[in-house]
């Protein structure tokens, strides 16, 4: 009796072995032209397929997308915009007098300019405006209270582009500690 059981245990234990390993192997099948995918390691947990519908020609529908669901109901998706970004403050960055310096950027450089919702950079603004239309510059708006600020410094700039953005990354990477500044080819000045 027992050698009985003792073999069905293993009989049984071999097919849920047998159909495991046949199920690992059979891939799913990959559009055509997409390499196949090679597994590195799995060490279990959830499958990262749902994730991939977010990667164009990954090869996964839409109905198997991962799609987060906060608190039961769903909110309404809207685009990112400036307005997300206001207020802008920088830790790094305040209005000041910028010591000139070269710089050894790449040719084809665009220049940039960075100012904020302040008295000096307005006042900058009209001082430098034709220089800096004239050199087609992107202006980074390194601090603005709200869309009126930036409306209003966009005002004021008659025509150049204005991004919002964070400037304590470019700030540490360049060494400044204040704007208005401009950086071109030739380097950073005021």
């Amino acid at each position: 009796m027992k050698r009985s059981r003792c073999l069905s245990l293993i009989l049984v234990g071999s097919m849920a072995l047998l159909s495991a390993s046949a199920l690992a192997q059979t891939s799913i099948e990959r559009p055509p032209g997409l390499p196949q995918l090679t597994v590195v390691a799995d060490h279990g947990g959830e499958l990262a397929r749902p994730y991939y519908v977010a990667i164009k020609g990954a090869g996964v529908d839409e109905e198997e997308g991962y799609s987060p669901q906060l608190g039961g109901e769903a909110r309404p998706a809207r685009p990112f915009g400036e307005q997300d970004m206001l207020p802008l403050e920088s830790e790094q960055l305040t209005p000041g007098t910028v010591t000139p310096r070269q710089l050894d950027l790449p040719g084809g450089f665009t220049p940039i300019f960075l100012i904020g919702d302040d008295d000096l950079s307005r006042q900058w603004l009209v001082q430098r405006g034709d220089i800096l239309r004239e050199m087609n510059a992107v202006g980074l708006v390194v601090q603005a209270a709200d869309e009126s600020s930036l409306q209003a410094l966009r005002n004021a700039t008659r025509g150049l582009e204005l991004r919002p953005v964070s400037g304590d990354g470019l700030a540490e990477r360049l060494g400044l500690r204040h704007y208005p500044a401009l950086i071109s080819q030739r380097g950073i000045e005021q």
